[in-house]
């Protein structure tokens, strides 16, 4: 166990919210969850945005209130402005460049002046890390060593996932979102011990950050097979935290889930990374909120995901380093592409996003960037090179 203390271990905060109060929520619900004693203001601070698409989607990626919502308490309350910077990763099937136009990102950070980092590029150093403790996998996945981004060493992190379910680990949050930032482009390699993975990587945070902390967004939440081919809901619903497995265990309650049979979540309870015991957890706000029951599905796959998974877990398991740690795997990439944006959104994913346009969130959306966006058109795409 890492020897490392921090205040609201195991502090939940929780807030219902509506589009006419969004953003004064936000400032509300960070107050409650004492983030200023967690986050050192003579630190700078990264706001680590999720993007799961480079397509809008709802539920899926960071929606514009959350990452404004964030950054503007933090001005308010005096953080310096050139010290906060949001940061993006890409994947090999996803453009966090085209994704954070989309999602309007871009839009939030430019009118705030906030520095706009793309962790991928050249100019950023990753370096190697040496674990303090025993990792249980990343040694395993990578024995030529773990490298990290130096831009992270002694820097303040936010999280800002969302609610959604995910094929592989049941529903994704605060620790999960860690895990676009401080593996590289590799880290497909470890989808087949994820859980493990998600608790080394709690480890490294809570060794190099100088403050960690989470803001979840529930407002559309994400139930099906995430986290791209979900069935958006609005919840309303909005959480913050300095505990990162405290916060992913209220969100997976409320979402329906035992969070202690999830194993990233009962390991890191277990090895004292936080509290993940919902019994244990101290709610603060609107504490009714956190005994809702949306009753989501976490055991939902796509075509894909169940291709996937018998690489992973199945009969093709043998054959894994082949198929995607050789030339052949931008196939895997080239299936996964034509499956969610020519098949899977066209068809189905758009008619569930003109559904919740449609809704005063979906208004409110539409105010991000100055213009409509029209989920009817194809909308913007890049190829992703392999």
């Amino acid at each position: 166990m890492i020897e490392k203390n921090f205040p609201g271990r195991g502090r939940v905060a929780i807030l219902h919210t509506s589009p006419q109060t969004v953003l004064e929520d936000y400032a509300r619900l960070l107050h409650l969850a004492g983030y200023r004693q967690n986050l050192p203001q003579d630190k700078d601070t990264l706001l680590k945005v999720n993007i799961s698409w480079q397509l809008w989607f709802p539920a899926c990626s960071s929606p514009p209130w959350q990452l404004e919502g964030v950054i503007r308490t933090l001005l308010e309350d005096g953080y310096r402005q050139e010290s906060l910077s949001a940061v993006h990763n890409r994947t090999v099937v996803v453009s966090a460049k085209l994704g954070e136009i989309n999602n309007r990102h871009k839009f939030v950070t430019d009118r705030y002046g906030i520095a706009n980092l793309h962790i991928y590029e050249r100019r950023f150093e990753w370096i190697p890390y040496q674990p303090q403790h025993p990792f249980l996998v990343l040694h395993q996945i990578y024995p030529q060593g773990v490298r990290i981004p130096k831009l992270f060493i002694d820097k303040n992190i936010i999280h800002l996932p969302t609610m959604k379910t995910h094929v592989f680990t049941t529903m994704t949050g605060a620790m999960k979102n860690a895990f676009g930032g401080l593996l590289n482009e590799k880290r497909h390699w470890t989808h087949s011990v994820i859980h493990d993975t998600l608790v080394d990587l709690l480890q490294i945070q809570l060794d190099v950050h100088s403050g960690l902390f989470a803001v979840v967004d529930g407002i559309w939440a994400g139930d099906g097979p995430g986290p791209r081919a979900m069935r958006p809901h609005v919840k309303n619903v909005i959480l913050a935290s300095a505990d990162q497995v405290a916060i992913d265990a209220a969100a997976a309650k409320i979402m329906g889930f035992d969070p202690l049979r999830l194993r990233f979540i009962r390991l890191a309870h277990e090895k004292g990374y936080g509290v993940g015991d919902p019994r244990d957890i101290q709610i603060v706000g609107d504490v009714d909120a956190a005994e809702e029951n949306w009753r989501f599905s976490g055991t939902e796959d796509t075509l894909a995901s169940r291709g996937q998974k018998m690489i992973y877990h199945g009969v093709l398991k043998p054959f894994e380093k082949l198929l995607l740690r050789t030339p052949l795997v931008p196939w895997a990439y080239l299936a996964s592409n034509l499956y969610h944006n020519v098949y899977w959104y066209p068809l189905i994913g758009r008619p569930r996003a003109q559904k919740i346009l449609r809704t005063e969130w979906g208004r409110l959306f539409q105010t991000y960037g100055g213009e409509r966006i029209q989920i009817h058109e194809p909308i913007q795409e890049e190829a992703v090179p392999w």
